[in-house]
């Protein structure tokens, strides 16, 4: 059993068409020069993670956004709603005819306007999934990387 020698080793990190070294390259490499390599490559993966995380948080926050919005103009047509119904009511008793009726007529479109509104809001908001890519990625970590507390002697 030979030491690995220096400057023989993984200077560039891995070939030209980007696949690993053989195991002879690696035999004939430093520990410092596989430990950088190692760390460059976790490195990039944490980095290509954090790329993931930021598309995703990008996407289901504009699906977010827009439930908030048929939230929030549902939450205005209910308004309406309470609105021209005090309006109806009030009109019923002081003129008990016509005025009346067709403020009821107008909170009653109101309230189908804001129970579609609702039915939209709440479509959108189930399609809100979270970060399944980067939850899914992060998973695939192998397991040599992740700490494990109960194994560590000092």
């Amino acid at each position: 059993m030979s030491m690995p020698t220096q400057g023989s080793g993984l200077d560039s990190g891995y070939t030209a068409a980007g696949a690993p070294h053989t195991a002879d390259e690696v035999r004939g490499s430093s520990i410092g020069e596989l430990m950088r390599q190692v760390t460059t490559d976790l490195s990039t993966l944490m980095r290509q993670e954090v790329e993931l995380a930021k598309a995703e948080i990008r996407q289901e926050g504009k699906k977010a956004g827009k439930a908030a919005g048929l939230f929030g103009g549902a939450g205005f047509g209910g308004y309406m709603v309470a609105l021209f119904v005090s309006i109806a009511i009030w009109q019923f008793l002081d003129n008990v005819m016509d005025s009346g009726l067709a403020a009821l007529i107008v909170a009653v479109i109101w309230a189908v306007v804001a129970a579609v509104l609702y039915s939209m809001a709440k479509k959108n908001a189930e399609r809100i999934r979270g970060l399944k890519q980067t939850n899914d990625s992060v998973q695939r970590i192998p397991d040599a990387l992740k700490p494990h507390p109960e194994g560590v002697n000092r």
